[in-house]
């Protein structure tokens, strides 16, 4: 349980520290540089930890692997830091938590030919509810309308990252060419952190790609707004490297980290409902950070999607028979 709580504040930390990170750097040298950290803290960890440091390692399905990651890592997380540029950690977490969950029940359905039920169709509804609420341009009149339905169109193509690269394809991957859920205790946790980092290095590589592709462009094109917006030249990497290491440990390295410890004692029945409420976690934070102060009516939005996301985790592993 402690593992669980760890883990939603690590990833409520990483979404603020990210926010931060973001006024010192441009939003693709930032995911690419924490995917560059991230995979050598974990790698550590595995190594230092167990004495096959590499046990878990399937070149059969690296590839596989790595194309989840570059898109939940590389097009989610580029998305991820363009949300939190524009509305915030508060708004985006919401986003990209709460939505990524029905639309990976819709992907699943539309690639892999499994039929939502219909206490996920209920929640599915109850979700998107509370979003809508939660970001309806009355309940956040700090930001401009164009800000505002900028900073929603990243989030949810960040949402998509983490609902296909991250849940669907995993599981695909994992459940079709490997036996890993029928591992458990320290298999299971270094095999976690195996996936992770595999994952990480695709979205690190695809990132990277994309860096240099919206520099080449921008030498031609200096006066691109677009492009500026995705990637800054002039980053202060001394203003911004406190908050882009703390961000790099606090999610993708210590958070995963503390993701898999929690799996290792606890049923996911115990787990998932917990880390769902990152959304909420994250308010505290924002709040401290002096991002805003959301209204009552927008903090019952997030509430209800969160319940809805709950509801629906439950369910799914009722069904599963966990």
């Amino acid at each position: 349980m402690l593992a669980a709580l760890l883990c939603t504040l690590l990833f409520s930390l990483s979404a603020v520290t990210a926010r931060r990170t973001t006024k010192y750097l441009g939003g693709t040298e930032a995911n690419f540089t924490r995917l560059i950290i991230a995979p050598l803290v974990l790698s550590a960890i595995a190594f230092l930890f167990f004495a096959d440091g590499a046990k878990h390692f399937d070149t059969g399905i690296f590839w596989l692997l790595f194309a989840s990651g570059a898109i939940g890592f590389g097009l989610g997380d580029i998305a991820l830091f363009q949300s939190l540029q524009r509305i915030g950690s508060r708004l985006t977490v919401l986003i990209v938590h709460c939505v990524s969950v029905p639309l990976a029940v819709v992907i699943e359905f539309m690639w892999l030919g499994s039929l939502p039920t219909l206490p996920q169709m209920i929640c599915a509804v109850i979700i998107l509810s509370g979003v809508t609420i939660a970001l309806a341009p009355r309940e956040n009149p700090h930001l401009d309308r164009r800000t505002l339905w900028a900073g929603i169109g990243w989030g949810l193509v960040a949402a998509f990252g983490q609902g296909f690269g991250a849940g669907v394809m995993v599981r695909f991957i994992t459940e079709t060419y490997t036996k890993f859920n029928e591992l458990s205790g320290t298999d299971a946790f270094q095999a976690g952190l195996t996936v992770a980092v595999q994952r990480q290095l695709g979205g690190m590589v695809f990132t990277g790609l994309c860096l240099f592709a919206l520099r080449r462009y921008l030498m031609s094109n200096p006066e691109s707004r677009g492009v500026r917006a995705l990637t800054n030249p002039d980053s202060d990497w001394h203003g911004g490297r406190r908050w882009l290491v703390l961000n790099a440990l606090a999610g993708p390295a210590f958070g995963v980290t503390c993701y898999q410890w929690a799996l290792l004692n606890n049923s996911t029945g115990v787990i998932l409902p917990i880390v769902a409420t990152t959304p909420l976690v994250v308010i505290p934070f924002a709040i401290y950070m002096k991002e805003e102060k959301p209204s009552w009516r927008s903090l019952a939005g997030g509430v209800l999607a969160v319940a809805g996301v709950v509801g629906m985790v439950m369910w799914s592993l009722d069904d599963a028979g966990q």
